[in-house]
């Protein structure tokens, strides 16, 4: 173990040696691996191995697993040790080396071993803190005893010193009166002539004396003998182990024994410091590790005590703060004060422990004490000595900073600070601040007085220091007052503070927003901008306010372009882009008010500025506008100034038509009439848009603009444009060349109207040249349009010649047709067919409508003729023969036309044969279904039934028909169809299928041809048929085709479940007598409630699956009889536990106890508990006794014997059951009955259970059992089983109604039970004495007090009260006991108070006690506590003085006790009427410098002494002078004397001179003179005496030049006179001195044996008077 860190043991038990290093502060986690060293030492601070083994050394760090360092020793090695983190020493026989971790160096020899050591077993190695001074201890055994010995060498004088010694160690303290520490040397050493302790210092500068102590062995250990020693610096203590186990503890300085004792019967092999305790740590051979530590709190009271050494004790807890010798100090301090021995004193308070002499009390003693001749004040003194030991505490910082400051020395106060002389406050600071405000803020600093901390960083300018002193003590000022405070200092610095404040790490400290305000109103634009992109140096969204007010506050305040570079470098995105384009505006940039503005009426307003804005912009800026808002803007460009905004306006248009819309756009153009911008625009567009309005308003604008070529070209090319608009367009333009017009009608099938055009306009030229160069195709439609505008039909014939083939025929045929001109073709048609064989059926359709028009046998060609459309001529004849369409429409296959013409003609019968033989299904369909045949399907159907069916033999015909009917869902015209089939058509009679289809659509159409269906009928599906039957609510039919087929089972289940008719179902039963049937009726009647019945019928089909329902219903209806005989059945079938459970209850409610009896001694699988519970429910508690018994179950029995009142049966029922519940109810059972015996016996088992007590509790209370309930906790509070809640109830039942016992159980069991539920029962019953009880065992010291305040009548003690009044929580609680005693109890108010003196504030105290005019009551109490010195005490112990007219203890208190209101209190005094008070009044005057005034108070008083002192103390000349002359004045000779003797270095000499010649004083003023003389005689000596050569010298005995008696008038400095004149003075004053000697002054000598040079002549003054009296 190398220090108190890690302990290293190497394991040799395992099969492989281990190293195990276990960290002390850690133990259950010790590090072990495996080593093959024979020695290791572990790093006193690291997890780093030293190993050896043999002479090699190595070192390795065990964390970083790494080998540090290694050597090969020349010499073997007999000991080795960590003397330091840094350095390894190495012992070997011969010599000493030192090995560094550091550097890759081998070990260094350090020095060679005395020969005193040869054959010695080293056994310790150490060093002084500055390995300056070593040590190596050895021992050997010599006579039959150990011998120890030592070698201390130095290293600077590199000498060494045999020594004689066991053990011995190096220790840095800093001695008393030292500056510097030393290093001491203690060891010890037992010799034959006995034990001894040495303690000495070791250096140069010895200070320290040498101390050689005696110490002892026990008798029974004579052979023990020292062997480890460790020091503690902090304690000054010596901690020695012996061999034999026992811990010697000694004082370091004095070497004085402090204890002794064995502490182990182990050897204790090596020791280190404990740092933590400042003690020691060791291991004994029994691998204990033994701690040993000082009790501070107990080893003063131990040295007085115990050892009745006093001084020791003293010194001990002066060195170590040690408590326990408090009494002491104050005694010494006193008695040292007491012989005036004030420097001793001042030590004393300077080492008092915890510093309890170090107060207010003590500065105000030495203040008042009165200075020894020739001395330092007291006070003076007590402050150097206290500079000289340590450190002032912040009372005595405080003093000595007052007279130091206003003396100017503000270098002493900044030398204590630098050496940590003061001891630091607030006050101290004010104070300093008032000279120097650096120095006042190190003070603040010191003494953490962190707001003027951070106000005198401001005040000097340290800025950057302000956030991170309030981050590093925690503290947050006001930022916000600061920074206004420094924005008035300086700018510079509030924009530091505030980056700091709104930019730390941490998070802001200040509200940005604010900051930002306050700047903005100092004017500071450029440090806001500063301060702000600091802060917005990330675009995040919730900065969006900053950013906003960022180029606010720019634009705002003439910063503009600031605010446009902030935008140019799009820096952010998140700000109030509408606030600030408003802003933009106003400042003239246009451009980014564009770029921000959302609203249009902005837009549009900023965009009449264009001609500011680049073109290019405006172009893109639209891109960034919607629909509405591009138009309109668009719009205002074009109205502010069409002329130069038109180009900007195409531009626009062009880039974005896409997206306005050319529409838009055209409307645009066309509403200013901007026709050149319009086509300028289009042209731009028109090649990629397939928009017609496009390319028609192009048409348009060439035209307009007379681009002709342009028109001609767009419509031969353009695939977009409207034709109707363009032709209306161009028909209305009146071109010069119809050509555009052409092409377009051509084009798009305008030939109509281009011909009707061309026609009225008399242009027949451009209708021949469109005919036969453009277009021969369309003549058809040019034939149309003359003939509807009556053209001469020969023009018309030679048009078609001039055509010839190249005329389409149909379309030609179908003009002519529709105008009924085709006459004028019959010639042009002919010579198609005949002459060149056309089969186009257009050509042969002319011809058929020719044949029928003409009547040219048109049946005969419709039938025969193949190439006619049958559709168009069918449609054709269908006005003229419908007949003929009929036979056209069934020629072609045509069923919708040939069933519509049919239909509108009334041709049914040829309509149903058609079906029939077409044998369609979707022409059925749409016959029978489609809405449009709804009309005539009726009269379709009925020629399909009665003729087109009966006509056919074709089945597929017939299956094809039946199959239309039922897939359009008709199913009565499907039964009058399947009649005719079934029962009239032999062919299909016996057809199951056709049955089937009958009986089911009858079902579905016509129930009541269902009956004579099924019973007309035998081919069909019964069991299907019958279901279906069911299902459709047929429930007779289905029961007859059941009962017809022999479905007994299902034709019962029809009666039951659909007809509903039980009692035919069990008619149905009887007739047919089957088991199933009976089951199932069975069924049917338990389910309906007939369970006798129902039983009846299982019975019959002896069948018991369903005894569940049977048993449950059976029960219900109480059928037990019944029930008895359906379970005997049940029974035969099997064991089963339910129907043997079921009997045994069905026995016990029939009361056939006797079977049931038998049944269950009998063998049985029932559950008899379930039985005997459910009897002891019912209430058939004799059948639950039989039941109960025969399982057993005593439970349950003891609660079966007290329903049939048997109690005591019940209770040992209870106790065989043995269980909470069971005694529960057999306890609340007798309870009832009031066996209360019996109940008591119970309840003794129930409330030792925590859970059960309240609720047996609350049962008793219910019933009013008060008594037996409190007998019953009474009896078990002596079992071992109680519990608190036990104590805890008995005390409540006790409060409600047993008051009178409620304290004395309180008293014996509060410790037993739970005060907080109790206290509350207490404090509902008014109980205040328990209630007052319980909260003082609480420690609810405040609770207590309230009580006893609020109820004293009853629960108020005195001796209680005041014990419990100190410990209360709330100081509160405190003023109120005060108001409380005086109120009630004024004569113990003073004993009360002493309790609290250290609790309350004495000056709220005062305040309480005046406002209840008990003031003279607390007068011991304040006169006790006015040591501490406060305003409000002084000022009350004044006021009852001056009201009591004791002057001297009022003069006494202001004297000791100066902080009071003195110039209120002598404002007060200066009007009584007793002359004492009004001295007093001077004297505070006198004190708060009020010199004038206090000297015009005594002058009215006649207090020449007075006037006198008070005129000297004010060292003010002109007031002394004006004191002589009133002395003058008045003719009080005396007085001036007086007046010169006391005033001596504050009067001119010519003035007095001037005054004693006057007025004829010179003999009073003669002594003044001769003493003036003389300081002037001496002065000049010394003047000479400097600056004339040495040998014309003159030899003058030295002299005081101070004036009277070192400059302190006639008599010394405490020497004064009273006002009854120079008598009264006594042998002290201008006379003689104590002893009958003259004064130095005026007088003579000590001894009388000679006068100073100028004093007056002896004789001239009689020893004993003055110059008379005053």
């Amino acid at each position: 173990m190398q220090s108190d860190k890690y302990i290293c043991v190497k394991d040799t038990t395992g099969p492989q040696n281990t190293a195990v290093i276990v960290d002390i502060a850690n133990p259950q986690n010790p590090i072990k691996f495996p080593v093959t060293a024979d020695s290791i030492l572990v790093h006193p601070a690291q997890r780093i191995l030293s190993l050896r083994a043999g002479q090699t050394l190595q070192v390795y760090n065990v964390d970083e697993k790494i080998k540090l360092k290694e050597h090969v020793m020349s010499e073997a090695i007999v000991f080795w040790k960590w003397i330091s983190n840094n350095t390894l020493a190495i012992v070997t026989e011969a010599t000493v080396y030192h090995w560094s971790l550091e550097g890759n160096y081998p070990p260094t020899k350090i020095f060679d071993r005395t020969p005193n050591l040869a054959g010695h077993q080293i056994i310790n190695y150490s060093s002084d803190i500055t390995q300056k001074w070593l040590l190596l201890v050895g021992i050997t055994l010599s006579n039959n005893r150990v011998v120890g010995s030592m070698q201390m060498y130095s290293v600077e004088k590199n000498i060494s010193q045999p020594i004689e010694g066991h053990c011995g160690a190096f220790t840095r303290v800093t001695l008393p009166g030292a500056s510097t520490p030393s290093t001491l040397f203690s060891f010890a050493n037992k010799s034959e002539a006995g034990a001894k302790l040495f303690v000495l210092e070791v250096g140069t500068e010895v200070k320290f004396q040498k101390k050689i102590v005696d110490f002892f062995f026990p008798k029974e250990t004579p052979n023990d003998f020292p062997v480890a020693m460790q020091t503690s610096e902090k304690f000054n203590m010596i901690f020695m182990v012996s061999k034999y186990g026992y811990l010697y503890m000694f004082d370091l300085q004095t070497g004085a024994t402090i204890y002794a004792n064995r502490i182990t019967t182990q050897t204790i092999f090596t020791t280190c410091r404990h740092t933590a305790t400042n003690g020691l740590v060791g291991i004994n051979n029994a691998g204990q590790v033994l701690s040993i530590s000082v009790d501070e709190n107990n080893i003063v009271p131990y040295i007085c005590k115990t050892l009745n050494n006093i001084p020791l004790a003293i010194a001990i807890a002066s060195k170590n703060n040690f408590p326990g010798a408090d009494e002491l100090f104050v005694r010494q301090f006193n008695a040292l004060f007491s012989s005036g021995d004030y420097q001793g004193a001042a030590r004393v308070a300077c080492e008092s422990p915890k510093e309890v002499l170090r107060t207010t009390q003590t500065i105000q003693r030495f203040k008042a004490a009165p200075a020894n001749p020739g001395q330092p004040t007291p006070l003076l003194q007590y402050f150097s000595i206290l500079l000289e030991r340590g450190k002032l505490n912040s009372i005595e910082s405080l003093e000595l900073a007052r007279p130091v400051l206003q003396q100017g020395r503000k270098e002493l106060m900044e030398r204590w600070l630098q050496e940590d002389k003061l001891g630091c406050s607030e006050e101290l600071g004010d104070l300093v601040r008032q000279v120097d405000l650096k120095l006042a803020l190190q003070v603040y600093y010191k003494a953490e007085v962190k707001h003027k901390v951070i106000a005198c960083f401001a005040e000097t300018g340290q800025f950057d220091k302000i956030v991170a002193y309030a981050k590093k003590v925690n503290y947050t000022p006001d930022w916000f007052h600061l920074l206004q405070n420094i924005m008035n200092i300086s700018r510079p610095g509030a924009l530091q503070l505030a980056t700091l404040l709104v930019t730390d790490p941490d998070g802001a400290l200040a509200d940005v927003n604010q900051v930002v305000d306050m700047f903005v109103q100092h004017k500071m634009v450029e440090e806001c901008n500063s301060l702000l992109l600091d802060v917005l140096k990330e675009d995040k969204p919730e900065e969006a306010h900053l950013q906003t007010k960022l180029l606010e506050i720019n634009l705002s305040n003439g910063y503009a372009k600031v605010a446009d570079a902030i935008l140019q470098n799009d820096m952010y995105h998140q700000y109030d882009k509408i606030k600030i384009a408003k802003l933009l505006e106003r400042a003239g940039l246009y451009q980014r008010a564009l770029q921000h503005y959302s609203d249009l009426k902005d837009i549009k307003r900023v965009l009449q500025f264009s001609h500011s804005i680049s073109p290019d912009f405006v172009v893109e800026y639209f891109g960034t506008l919607s629909l509405e808002e591009s138009l309109d803007c668009l719009e205002a460009l074009l109205k502010s100034n069409k002329s130069q905004n038109t180009p900007v306006v195409v531009a626009i248009a062009t880039k974005y038509a896409q997206q306005l819309g050319t529409s838009s756009l055209i409307a645009l153009f066309e509403s200013y009439k901007c026709y050149d911008g319009l086509f300028s625009f289009l042209q731009q567009i028109v090649g990629f848009s397939e928009e017609p309005n496009v390319h028609f308003k192009y048409i348009e604008a060439a035209v307009k603009v007379n681009q002709l070529a342009e028109v001609e070209r767009m419509v031969q090319e353009s695939q977009f444009y409207d034709p109707e608009t363009v032709r209306d367009f161009l028909m209305e333009a009146k071109l010069s060349d119809q050509v555009p017009l052409i092409v377009v009608c051509d084009r798009h099938g305008f030939v109509d109207m281009l011909t009707h055009y061309l026609y009225k306009n008399n242009l027949l030229r451009y209708i021949e040249v469109y005919l036969q160069k453009v277009n021969a195709t369309q003549t058809p439609a040019v034939v149309g349009a003359l003939l509807d505008d009556d053209c001469n039909e020969d023009y018309i014939k030679s048009l078609l010649q001039s055509v010839g083939n190249a005329c389409p025929v149909a379309e030609l045929v179908e003009q002519v047709e529709k105008r009924n001109r085709t006459k004028i073709i019959l010639n042009w048609l002919e010579d198609r067919i005949n002459k060149d064989g056309n089969n186009e059926p257009a050509t042969h359709n002319a011809m058929a409508y020719i044949c029928v028009d003409l009547n040219r046998e048109p049946e005969k060609f419709l039938t025969t003729n193949p190439h006619y459309d049958s559709i168009a001529v069918g449609k054709y004849c269908e006005s003229r023969d419908p007949h003929l369409a009929v036979v056209a429409y069934r020629r072609g296959l045509c069923d919708k036309e040939l069933v519509d013409v049919t239909n509108r003609n009334g041709l049914f019968r040829a309509q149903a044969r058609y079906l029939v033989e077409r044998q369609d299904e979707d022409l059925w369909e749409f016959v029978l279904t489609s809405e449009e045949n709804q009309e005539y399907r009726r009269k379709v159907i009925d020629q399909i039934v009665q003729t087109a069916l009966p006509e056919s033999r074709n089945p597929d015909a017939i299956s094809a028909a039946v199959k239309a009917f039922m897939t359009a869902e008709l199913p009565n015209e499907l039964i009058e169809l399947l009649e005719k089939i079934v029962f009239e058509c032999s062919d299909f009679t016996g057809n199951r299928h056709l049955q089937n289809l009958l009986i089911l659509t009858a079902i579905k159409a016509d129930k009541e041809k269902v009956m004579d269906y099924v019973n007309r009928l035998d081919s069909y599906d019964a069991p299907d048929i019958a279901n279906i039957a069911i299902e459709s609510g047929l429930y007779e039919e289905a029961f007859v085709i059941f009962r017809k087929a022999q479905y007994h089972a299902q034709a019962v289940d029809v009666l039951i479940d659909h007809i509903d008719n039980v009692e035919r179902a069990a008619e149905f039963a009887d007739k047919i007598n089957s088991p199933e049937v009976f089951t199932r009726l069975g069924k049917a009647q338990l389910d309906r409630g007939q369970v006798k019945e129902a039983m009846v019928s299982f019975i019959k089909a002896s069948d018991h699956q369903y005894y569940h329902e049977v048993i449950d219903a059976a029960e219900e209806q109480d059928l037990y009889q019944d029930l008895v005989r359906y379970l005997q059945m049940c029974r035969t079938k099997g064991k089963d536990p339910t129907v043997e459970t079921e009997l045994i209850w069905s026995l016990a409610k029939t009361d056939n106890l006797r079977d049931m009896d038998d049944f269950v001694n009998g063998p049985n699988c029932a559950n008899i508990q379930n039985v005997g519970d459910r009897c002891y429910n019912e209430g058939l508690y004799k059948a639950a006794k039989l039941l109960f018994n025969s399982i057993p179950n005593f439970a349950r029995l003891a609660t079966t014997l007290v329903k049939l009142e048997e109690y005591s049966a019940g209770v040992d029922a209870a106790a065989k059951a043995g269980n909470t519940r069971t005694w529960k109810e057999v306890c609340i059972a007798c309870v009832d009955a009031k066996q209360f015996r019996l109940a008591q016996t119970c309840g003794l088992h129930l409330i030792v259970r925590p859970d059960e007590l309240e609720e047996i509790i609350q049962y008793y209370e219910n019933r009013g059992h008060f008594e037996e309930i409190i007998a019953v906790l009474e009896a078990g509070l002596i079992s071992d089983r109680s519990h608190p809640p036990m104590f805890t109830e008995l005390a409540i039942l006790y409060s409600k109604y047993k008051p009178e016992k409620l304290m004395e159980h309180l008293r014996i069991f509060h410790s037993r039970l739970n005060m907080l539920k109790v206290l509350r029962v207490c404090e509902r019953n008014h109980q205040w004495p328990e209630l007052t009880f319980l909260y003082v065992n609480r420690n609810e010291f405040d609770l207590a007090s309230m009580v006893m305040i609020e109820h004293s009548v009853d629960a108020w003690d005195h001796g209680m009260f005041k014990e419990i009044v100190p410990k209360v929580g709330s100081i509160e609680i405190c003023y109120k006991a005060i108001q409380f005693y005086l109120e009630e109890h004024p004569t113990m108010a003073n004993d009360l108070l002493s309790a609290l003196v250290s609790r309350v504030d004495h000056t709220r105290v005062i305040n309480l006690v005046r406002k209840l005019g008990h003031l003279p009551l607390i007068k011991p109490y304040l006169l006790s506590v006015q040591k501490e010195n406060l305003t409000a005490v002084n000022s009350a112990i004044n006021e009852l003085y001056v009201e009591e007219e004791d002057y001297e203890n009022l003069r006494n208190s202001i004297d000791s006790y100066d902080n009071i209101e003195t110039l209120e209190l002598a404002s007060l005094l200066e009007k009584h009427d007793l002359l004492e008070f009004r001295r007093i009044a001077a004297y505070l005057y006198k004190q708060n410098q009020k010199w004038q005034k206090s000297i015009d108070l005594s002058k009215k008083d006649e207090k020449w002494r007075d006037v006198i002192d008070t005129a000297a103390a004010s060292r003010n000349p002109e007031l002394v002078s004006n004191v002589m002359k009133y002395f003058v004045e008045e003719g009080r000779k005396d007085c001036f004397a007086a007046c010169l003797f006391t005033c001596y270095d504050l009067v001119a000499p010519d003035v007095v001179m001037e005054l004693a010649w006057k007025h004829g004083m010179m003999d009073f003023a003669m002594p003044f003179f001769v003493q003036s003389m003389k300081n002037m005689n001496s002065r000049i000596s010394e003047l000479e005496s400097r600056v004339l050569p040495q040998a014309q010298s003159v030899s003058v005995a030295p002299v005081d030049d101070q004036g009277f008696n070192n400059g302190s008038g006639f008599v010394g400095a405490t020497g004064s006179m009273d006002n009854t004149g120079f008598n009264s003075f006594g042998n002290q004053g201008m006379m003689q001195q104590p002893g009958g000697s003259m004064n130095q002054g005026m007088m003579q000598q000590p001894g009388g044996s000679m006068m100073h040079p100028g004093m007056m002549p002896p004789g001239m003054m009689d020893q004993g008077a003055g110059f008379g009296s005053f």
